[in-house]
């Protein structure tokens, strides 16, 4: 390469280009520069100072992640000059730390005390009184309980404001009196917020849920896949006797770097609810009765045989378990989708249309309807660097929500209007060299999804799908749907329910409880007990933490995965109980031993890469519903599925708290209510009451609802429209 400066670390030469640092250099050698401020995914601070190194002609130290190469330039990083100025920072950051190792979350993996050790001296000349910061509230997640442990190296606050798009904690006052603080009244709110109890370098900032739970050293590290949205995000899952005590993120440049959602890092506690089901349920005459497996099996066999079975299977179950319920009869994953026009013109698989990495490098960019923060954050995560890097980002959709970036683009229309408006976005992608058309998964979900496809296919710029749940690619490379869609499964009589909670997890949660209801015969596979008014067996099945099993992630990648933690009392794979009601059933294809035979007949013949496509043909979708009230339906982070919506943590946060009918000033006044006076929702058979909430942004004649949660869980469809009335003021008994 050209133009590269030759630098000489503790004898030992390199070339650099232009523009890298001392701390650049020393890494690619290897030679360890100990730090606190520095990151590699952060911006450069300089203000902890522990980096400093002798520069030859320099009259002092200088800090190796703040300087630049030169050419010539010799550098030496254990030299007695260097290691006095690294001692002396040490022994100032150990002035005012509180001598509380004992008892800190971090013990054991903290920067800190690891440095202090090679760079401290055995005892302090420093005899005056600490100083003391107050604990600060973040919220449920993060805990800031002894922010005197805190040396003010900002990660927290870079991270906020260069990965996160949002500043929520910054610095305040001066020298002894500097703290780190959030905002007056605030919570830190991100769905990344996570991330900064990684980045602290010492026990300032720890995890709210782990809290004084366990002992980094008791703890045996396994790696995992997320099992929520259709990133793949890798895990490190820590377990201590069997028990599941913390997520954290497994670095991996490809997908995830070294960030995690918060849906991803705190859903584990959701794994131990109270409601978690331990022995096989079936129902008597009597009622609720628990059985051993062998009578439970044979008991939903009598009731299936020589029926024709309808699975409602889940997106966020294995690639193992989604192919075997395909065996069992007229299967389909896409539960939130209501066009299926597009079944028989799609060319493949519905995918990213690039690889992870890549969504960095595009220069202009459509986002058709997405709620992108909450589908799936951390590709809200590389878009927002991908605009720092003079990239243009358009949004069209029928809500303004704060993607925590600048747009260059928004439009707002009502639903029906979305497919007409994306041919207007061809000139603001023209003018880019490597430009893209994103899906998100609320437009996946739109009555007209497949006329959305095909428009946004019609701009001919690369296409890609966001996808909403962690087989969401899987679930067609598993040959799902058999049978038939969606549509014709509800018309089934004998049902199997894969992980999934149809009041909450179907389109039309209204459609699926009523075909449920009218059913002869319910099995309920999942972890929990769940389905017990619909059900007539129900089968505990491992959640991702206790099974082995495939996750395909929204750019085709198959990560394979195994059990972190043995199963909670009875509770068996999914896989095993489809295989053996297979057998039991006598269908064909189901004889397996071992889950890498179910994978491997799964993937026979079929390359992944070769498989994905968004090319789509002629389709003839319905068309746009008017008049009326519309319906935009979001659905909430921390109720995207079943494991979410049991974790505590994240049920406690402000993304969790129960929806309202957000509506613009001019629908308020029509039906004569203020922002937070009851409204009386009607959908379909079902209604509901809500609170009145303003948004401006929203367009004429459209409500927000969300959906998957259970206030709402009695409307209809996601897509449609509703009656909106003023409720009466219940009085105080």
């Amino acid at each position: 390469m050209a133009n590269l400066l030759k630098v000489e670390i503790d004898g030992r030469l390199i070339e650099m280009p232009h523009g890298a640092t001392v701390m650049d250099a020393t890494n690619q050698l290897g030679i360890y520069v100990p730090y606190f401020c520095y990151h590699k995914k952060l911006s450069i601070a300089a203000n902890c100072r522990m980096c400093l190194v002798e520069i030859e002609k320099a009259p002092k130290p200088l800090p190796a992640c703040a300087t630049p190469v030169t050419d010539g330039m010799k550098v030496k990083t254990h030299s007695p000059a260097a290691q006095k100025a690294q001692n002396g920072v040490m022994e100032f950051l150990l002035i005012n730390h509180p001598l509380d190792c004992p008892i800190c979350d971090q013990g054991g993996e903290c920067q800190l005390q690891d440095l202090a050790v090679g760079y401290g001296t055995s005892n302090s000349r420093y005899t005056e009184e600490k100083r003391v910061v107050l604990r600060k509230e973040l919220g449920p997640l993060v805990a800031a309980e002894e922010m005197s442990r805190c040396i003010q190296c900002t990660r927290c606050v870079r991270f906020g404001q260069e990965i996160a798009g949002i500043m929520e904690l910054g610095m305040v006052n001066r020298g002894e009196n500097a703290e780190i603080v959030s905002f007056v009244g605030r919570a830190v709110e991100s769905e990344l917020s996570g991330n900064m109890i990684d980045l602290c370098p010492v026990g300032a900032l720890t995890s709210e849920p782990f809290r004084y739970k366990a002992r980094t050293w008791e703890l045996s590290r396994r790696k995992s896949v997320s099992p929520h949205d259709a990133f793949g995000a890798n895990l490190i899952v820590q377990v201590k006797q069997s028990r599941v005590m913390r997520v954290l993120p497994l670095e991996n440049e490809a997908i995830n770097e070294c960030w995690l959602s918060d849906r991803d890092r705190f859903s584990y506690d959701g794994l131990n609810s109270p409601d978690r089901l331990q022995r096989p349920l079936v129902r008597t005459p009597t009622g609720w009765e628990e059985v051993d497996w062998h009578d439970a099996l044979h008991f939903v066999a009598a009731h299936f045989r020589n029926e024709d079975i309808g699975v409602l299977a889940s997106p966020h179950a294995t690639l193992e378990e989604l192919y075997l319920a395909g065996k069992l009869g007229s299967a389909d994953f896409r539960l939130r989708h209501t066009d299926f026009s597009a079944d028989g013109t799609r060319a493949g698989i519905p995918w990213l249309g690039m690889s992870i990495p890549e969504l960095e490098k595009l220069d202009r960019v459509l986002v058709i309807g997405s709620f992108l923060r909450k589908e799936s954050p951390l590709i809200a995560a590389r878009l927002r660097l991908a605009v720092k890097r003079g990239a243009r980002v358009h949004m069209l959709h029928s809500v303004d929500d704060d993607w925590l970036m600048p747009l260059a683009s928004r439009k707002i229309v009502p639903p029906s209007e979305i497919a007409g408006a994306i041919a207007g976005f061809r000139d603001a992608l023209a003018d880019g060299k490597n430009a893209a058309v994103l899906i998100g998964a609320w437009a996946e979900q739109h009555p007209q999804a497949a006329q959305i496809h095909a428009q946004a296919q019609a701009l001919s710029f690369q296409l890609g799908f966001i996808g909403e749940a962690a087989n969401s690619v899987g679930g067609y490379l598993a040959g799902l749907p058999t049978g038939g869609n969606l549509t014709d499964v509800l018309k089934k009589k004998h049902f199997i329910v894969l992980g999934a909670e149809p009041e909450l997890d179907c389109a039309d949660p209204q459609a699926a409880m009523a075909a449920l209801g009218a059913a002869t015969f319910v099995v309920q596979l999942s972890p929990w007990k769940t389905g017990l008014e619909y059900a007539n067996a129900v089968l505990p099945i491992a959640p991702f933490s206790e099974t082995t099993g495939t996750f395909v992630n929204i750019e085709g990648r198959a990560q394979s995965f195994h059990a972190t933690v043995n199963p909670l009392g009875e509770t068996r794979p999914g896989w095993k109980v489809l295989r053996v009601l297979g057998s039991l059933l006598g269908r064909r294809g189901v004889e397996f031993d071992t889950i890498e035979e179910v994978r491997g007949a799964c993937l026979a013949g079929k390359d992944p890469k070769k498989l994905l496509s968004n090319e789509i043909g002629d389709v003839s979708g319905a068309a746009s519903p008017r008049g009326g009230i519309e319906r935009i339906a979001d659905v909430p982070m921390y109720f995207a599925d079943p494991l979410v919506r049991r974790s505590p943590p994240l049920q406690r946060t402000r993304e969790s708290q129960p929806p309202r009918a957000w509506m613009n000033s001019r629908m308020l006044q029509r039906l004569g209510v203020a922002a937070g006076q009851p409204v009386l929702v009607k959908q379909g058979s079902g209604e509901a009451r809500l609170m009145a909430a303003l948004d401006d942004k929203l367009p004429d004649d459209c409500v927000r609802l969300s959906a998957a949660h259970p206030t709402t869980a009695k409307l209809g469809a996601m897509f449609g429209t509703v009656t909106l009335e003023k409720a009466v003021v219940r009085e105080a008994a």
